[in-house]
C-alpha cells in the first residue's frame, strides 16, 4: 500500500499523512474526466481555454511563497531556489497560453493532386500523468497545461512524498477556472495506476521518472496501444574543450552539477576535460564545491532517508572498485550530503554506466574531442549535453555527434519557458514545452477536400 505523506527531509519528521484514494473514487474520476472531454474539447475553443492558463500563470505568482514553502518542507528545496521554480512554472504557463492559437493552428499541406489539405490539431481524451517529486510544480505544468489547453482532461497521480503539492496544484487549477473534472489529483496506488492506463477512457499516458518506472509504464501502455511519453534519467555530459576561460568553465560546470542539489536529471553529471586542462579545472572545480554552504542556502538535504541511502552506497561501492574521493566524505549528516568529485573512474566500474542523483559529480579526462565523444556516448542515457569551447563550429560539430536529446553550447541550463524538452536511449522519449511538446497528445487529425465540380 502506498504512502503518501509529508516528510521533513531536513529533520526525518512526518509532518501529514493521506489515505489513498479508493477504487471507487478511481472509477468515478475517469468515469467524470471522460465525460467532461466532450464538452471541454468540442464546446470551447483554444482561446477560451488558454484564458484559463494565463489565470494559472497569474495566480502561480501570486502564492509563489506558499508554494516555495510547500516544497521546501515536502523535498528539501532551498527556498530560493522553490521560488525559481514557482516562477518559471509561472512563465512556462504564460508561455503555452501565450502561443497556443499559433502553435494549434492548422497546418496546411502541399500535396501533388492540389486537393486542400490540412492537419487540424485537437484533443484525444482524458490522459493520466505520473509526475516525480524533484520538481513538484515544473514537471506538472509542462505536462497539464498545454493539453488542457489543447482539449484533454488531465488525472494526475504526483510522487507520494509530495501530497500537499499535489493538493496546491489542484486547487491552482480550479481557482484559474478550469472546470471540475478538467485536473484531478488521485493519490493513487501502482495497482491503481496500472487500472487507469488499462483502461479505455484513458488515451494517453505521460511519466516523468526513474528508468525502472518508466519500463513498467511504457509496458502497460504498450499492451493496451496507449500513447506514452517518458522522460526518465539522464547521466548528462559535460565536455570542456578548447577555452580561454576556464573559470568559465568550472562556474558552469559547479552549477550544471548543483542544480537542485544535484537531484536533476539534466544536472551536468560527467564533467569530461581536455587532458591539457584537466589538472587546473580539477583544482579549482574541487576548490568551488568546497565553498559551497548547505547554512547559506547553496544547497539543501537529498529528497528521503532513502535517496541519502542509495547515493551512499553507490559511491562507496566506486571507492571499493578503486574511484578517487576528490572532495567529499560519503559520510552525510542526515540527508545533508557534502559536494563531492569522484576521479579515476574506469569502464569496469559500476558507477561509469549510474546516474548519481545527487550532489556527486564524476571528472574524466579527455585526450581528443573523438575520446570525448566516446566517453559520453559510452552512457545508456541520453538526455542533455553541454559544451564549452571557443570555437562554436566545433561545439556544434561536437554536440551533432553526440547521443542525445539536447545540446547546450557555451553554458549550463540553457532551459526556456518555449525550449522543447526530452532525451534518447534510457533517457526516455518524447518531447515536453514548446510546439513539439503542446503536439504530443494531439489527434493529428487529416482534412481533405474534393474539387470543385
Amino acid at each position: 500500500m502506498s504512502v503518501f505523506a509529508v516528510t521533513s527531509p531536513a529533520t526525518g519528521k512526518v509532518i501529514a499523512e493521506y489515505p489513498e484514494t479508493s477504487n471507487s473514487e478511481i472509477e468515478t474520476a475517469l468515469d467524470l474526466s471522460h465525460t467532461l472531454y466532450r464538452s471541454w474539447s468540442q464546446q470551447t475553443s483554444v482561446a477560451d481555454r488558454a484564458k484559463h492558463a494565463e489565470r494559472l500563470a497569474g495566480l502561480f505568482l501570486e502564492r509563489k511563497d506558499e508554494l516555495a514553502s510547500i516544497i521546501n518542507l515536502e523535498m528539501g528545496k532551498p527556498l530560493a531556489q522553490a521560488r525559481g521554480e514557482v516562477e518559471f512554472s509561472s512563465a512556462i504557463t504564460r508561455k503555452f497560453a501565450q502561443k497556443a492559437e499559433e502553435w494549434l493552428a492548422d497546418e496546411v499541406l502541399e500535396v501533388e493532386d492540389g486537393l486542400r489539405s490540412f492537419f487540424r490539431f485537437q484533443g484525444i481524451g482524458p490522459l493520466l500523468g505520473i509526475m516525480p517529486w524533484n520538481f513538484p510544480y515544473y514537471q506538472v505544468v509542462r505536462f497539464a497545461v498545454p493539453n488542457l489547453i489543447l482539449g484533454n482532461t488531465v488525472i494526475l497521480r504526483h510522487a507520494s512524498q509530495c501530497p500537499n503539492s499535489a493538493l496546491a496544484l489542484e486547487k491552482l487549477f480550479s481557482d484559474a477556472g478550469f472546470p471540475d473534472d478538467a485536473y484531478t489529483n488521485v493519490f493513487a496506488s501502482h495497482d491503481q495506476i496500472s487500472t487507469m492506463i488499462a483502461d479505455d477512457r484513458i488515451q494517453g499516458v505521460s511519466l516523468t521518472g526513474s528508468e525502472k518506472a518508466g519500463a513498467i509504464v511504457a509496458e502497460q501502455a504498450g499492451r493496451h496501444l496507449k500513447k506514452c511519453v517518458l522522460e526518465l534519467g539522464g547521466a548528462d555530459p559535460f565536455i570542456v574543450l578548447d577555452t580561454d576561460d576556464i573559470d568559465f568553465a568550472v562556474a558552469e560546470a559547479v552549477k550544471g552539477r548543483m542544480d537542485n542539489s544535484g537531484q536533476s536529471c539534466t544536472a551536468s553529471k560527467r564533467i569530461i576535460v581536455l587532458e591539457k586542462y584537466y589538472d587546473e579545472f580539477s583544482v579549482k572545480f574541487v576548490q568551488a564545491l568546497r565553498a559551497l554552504s548547505y547554512d547559506r542556502g547553496d544547497f539543501g538535504p537529498l529528497s528521503s532517508k532513502s535517496a541519502t541511502d542509495d547515493l551512499q552506497v553507490q559511491v562507496k561501492t566506486a571507492l571499493e572498485q578503486g574511484a578517487e574521493l576528490l572532495t567529499g566524505d560519503n559520510d552525510p549528516d542526515g540527508n545533508i550530503y557534502t559536494p563531492s568529485a569522484l576521479g579515476g573512474i574506469s569502464p569496469e566500474m559500476e558507477v561509469y554506466s549510474q546516474e548519481l542523483f545527487g550532489p556527486v559529480a564524476q571528472l574524466y579526462r579527455a585526450s581528443t574531442d573523438d575520446e570525448a565523444i566516446d566517453i559520453a556516448n559510452s552512457s545508456p542515457y541520453g538526455l542533455g549535453s553541454v559544451v564549452i569551447c571557443d570555437d562554436i563550429e566545433r561545439a556544434e560539430d561536437v554536440g551533432t555527434r553526440l547521443d542525445v536529446g539536447m545540446v547546450f553550447v557555451g553554458a549550463a541550463g540553457l532551459v526556456g519557458a518555449d525550449v522543447p524538452f526530452g532525451g534518447v536511449k534510457k533517457s526516455g522519449y518524447g518531447r515536453e514545452m514548446g510546439k513539439v511538446g503542446m503536439l504530443e497528445f494531439a489527434n493529428k487529425k487529416l482534412f481533405r477536400f474534393a474539387k470543385e465540380s
